[in-house]
């Protein structure tokens, strides 16, 4: 089952389930089965035989994406979490994971611009893949890690190089507006099988820039539970981004890093293609500036 958050027709931002194209309004704006998919975890109707019937439909490629969870309580991103990207950036020889957050309002979804800041020269994508915790979450042994799991999603972790190496701390450079791509869909665990067998693939205008299986992160899934619930209580709806693998626009050449117009897709296997094209801030800016103007 594919879940969708969305905008409805009349600004209503709600949730629902895609099937073969069509998407069933679950939310607000439709059959109110609870307010985000972030309430439907905490409801435990996620990813459940859902009844549909009654539920409004809209045509998917009618509908505004919204970030798989809109309103997580918080985002927690590993970095340099494969091997090859280890190497690429000369952080060989972790004994923890490298972790930073990302706040929610920075997060975007599927087919929104990727939005490039006026204020950098050195834009950068990486593809990585999230998962969506189910339960309350503290002090989780690695055995039971799995079962904290309700479900996966593509993510892009659009970096602003330049503020994320201004410091030792990462932050900054990761929480700009419109830089924390997440969908399409929102995927059921159980829906899934085996996850580790998935291969993530991030792809900038057709080229392939990274490629990687899910097996091949250093601290693998139940070790990332396991570690971030040691420090910190997870609850329903909560993210963790499990990092980017080998491949980055900054190690990759010249041309490496993205500019206005590069289109940027991650495919992870069974989660679908999330696709987010780069705009520039003044462009944006300039753009909302003059439709606003338009309808004054």
């Amino acid at each position: 089952m594919q879940y969708v958050s969305f905008k409805a027709a009349d600004g209503t931002e709600t949730w629902g389930v895609s099937i073969d194209g069509t998407v069933h309004d679950l939310g607000p704006s439709g059959k109110n089965l609870a307010a985000t998919t972030r309430d439907a975890i905490e409801k435990g109707i996620f990813g459940t035989q859902l009844d549909l019937s009654g539920a409004p439909t809209i045509a998917e490629a009618d509908i505004d994406f919204l970030p798989s969870v809109t309103n997580p309580g918080k985002i927690i991103c590993i970095g340099v979490n494969y091997l090859a990207h280890q190497e690429e950036s000369g952080k060989t020889g972790q004994t923890a994971p490298t972790v930073f957050t990302r706040f929610a309002d920075s997060q975007m979804g599927h087919l929104a611009p990727a939005v490039k800041p006026t204020t950098t020269t050195k834009f950068d994508y990486e593809g990585e893949m999230a998962l969506v915790i189910s339960k309350e979450a503290f002090h989780v042994e690695k055995e039971d890690a799995w079962d904290h799991i309700a479900g996966y999603a593509c993510y892009n972790d659009f970096s602003v190089r330049d503020w994320q190496k201004a410091a030792s701390q990462w932050i900054p450079g990761k929480n700009f507006p419109g830089t924390g791509g997440f969908g399409p869909y929102l995927v059921p665990a159980a829906d899934l099988g085996d996850i580790t067998t998935a291969v993530l693939e991030t792809r900038v205008n057709g080229e392939v820039r990274q490629q990687a299986p899910v097996a091949n992160l250093v601290f693998d899934i139940p070790t990332l539970i396991n570690y971030v619930t040691g420090f910190t209580k997870l609850n329903p709806g909560d993210v963790i981004v499990t990092g980017t693998p080998g491949g980055v626009g900054l190690f990759y050449g010249p041309d490496g890093l993205i500019n206005h117009g590069d289109v940027v897709e991650v495919e992870i296997t069974g989660l679908g293609i999330l696709r987010n094209t780069v705009a520039d801030e003044a462009s944006l800016l300039a753009g909302a500036q003059a439709t606003a103007g338009a309808s004054a």
